[in-house]
């Protein structure tokens, strides 16, 4: 999905949301249990209850890779079970030596028919452009993140600058707003004005909003640009709105909540 795609599903159905599929095994719903594919079934469930009210769906591929190969090939369905209308994001932060790195490129973009993947930049520039090659593909760089240990290194002067802001600045040079987004998580809101500055014209994948806290309001008041340019991923808020049975139907009802807040924001757009 090219970029004036992505703009135009988010304009048309009035929605940034991006909804992770971080899904945890132990959090399979008892209702489920008995199923004889219960983690594909609960993501194929969540799709369906989810996708009127999303643009994106970000799959946590550590939940996935822990289970082998039933876990890759869950992993396949689910995404071969996700509209062509909606982003689809393997939240993987790759990153390695030149040749390393193509073939991760080749196994999430070739072979697993994903979208956009995350990556590490701290291997430079030899180590991202492979994933940059691919036409109509979204190499997402990990800016500034949300955990607490931001603090260690990105948050770090370097040379007069914030590592992070060195990083926005030096990325932002290997490609374009066409095929690179970065993320900077949701409770690092007094960055984004900072950030925008770095990067005005570029997406953003904002983590961190609902369970670890971050404000959409705040977000999307700082960091939208003119072509909105902002993804806000929520996970465990959607996908584990109930434990019980009506899963599914909780998590519509948390898409849709986001939905409403989000459709308030791009007023005029």
């Amino acid at each position: 999905m090219n970029r004036q795609a992505l703009i135009h599903q988010i304009k048309s159905k009035g929605t940034y949301l991006c909804v992770g599929l971080d899904t945890d095994p132990e959090k399979i719903p008892e209702s489920l249990l008995d199923h004889p594919d219960s983690i594909y079934e609960f993501n194929r469930q969540i799709i369906d209850a989810t996708m009127d009210h999303c643009v994106s769906y970000k799959i946590n591929t550590a939940f996935y890779e822990a289970m082998g190969a039933r876990g890759w090939e869950i992993m396949e369905r689910t995404i071969a079970h996700i509209p062509a209308t909606h982003l689809i994001i393997a939240d993987a932060k790759r990153g390695d030596i030149g040749n390393t790195s193509a073939q991760y490129a080749k196994a999430f973009f070739a072979t697993m028919k994903a979208d956009a993947i995350t990556v590490a930049p701290y291997m430079g520039e030899d180590s991202i452009r492979p994933f940059l090659e691919y036409p109509d593909k979204w190499t997402i760089v990990l800016g500034l993140t949300s955990n607490k240990g931001a603090a260690d290194f990105e948050l770090q002067d370097s040379g007069g600058q914030k590592l992070y802001e060195r990083v926005l600045e030096t990325v932002s040079r290997w490609g374009s707003p066409e095929n690179l987004m970065f993320v900077v998580g949701a409770t690092q809101a007094d960055e984004f004005l900072n950030i925008r500055k770095l990067v005005p014209d570029h997406f953003l994948l904002v983590p961190g909003v609902g369970a670890q806290g971050g404000s959409l309001a705040e977000i999307s008041a700082k960091a939208m640009n003119k072509d909105i340019g902002l993804l806000v991923n929520a996970s465990r808020a959607v996908i584990y709105a109930s434990s019980g049975a009506d899963f599914a139907d909780q998590a519509r009802q948390a898409a849709a909540a986001y939905h409403d807040e989000m459709r308030q924001y791009l007023n005029g757009f």
